[in-house]
């Protein structure tokens, strides 16, 4: 079976954008802070619309915020 993960940049980019809590973050992007906090865990893989939302409200490309890592010997 292949081993697909999605990793993320947002703690780092909230940091750099004045400490935003994840709180803010899940405001300006629709959802709760506990889908922010599961998709940060790498817990949860945000749909592609949420992935794009999160990505613009930093003002980065969706490839800055999301990487997608295959494992697939």
């Amino acid at each position: 079976m292949a081993d697909h993960r999605v990793t993320n940049t947002i703690r780092r980019l909230r940091f750099e954008h004045g400490e935003m809590t994840q709180q803010v973050l899940a405001d300006r992007v629709g959802v709760t802070r506990q889908t922010i906090v599961a998709i940060e865990k790498g817990k949860y893989s945000p749909s592609l619309a949420l992935a794009f939302r999160i990505s613009r409200s930093f003002g980065r490309p969706l490839e800055e915020v999301f990487r997608y890592e295959d494992q697939t010997p």
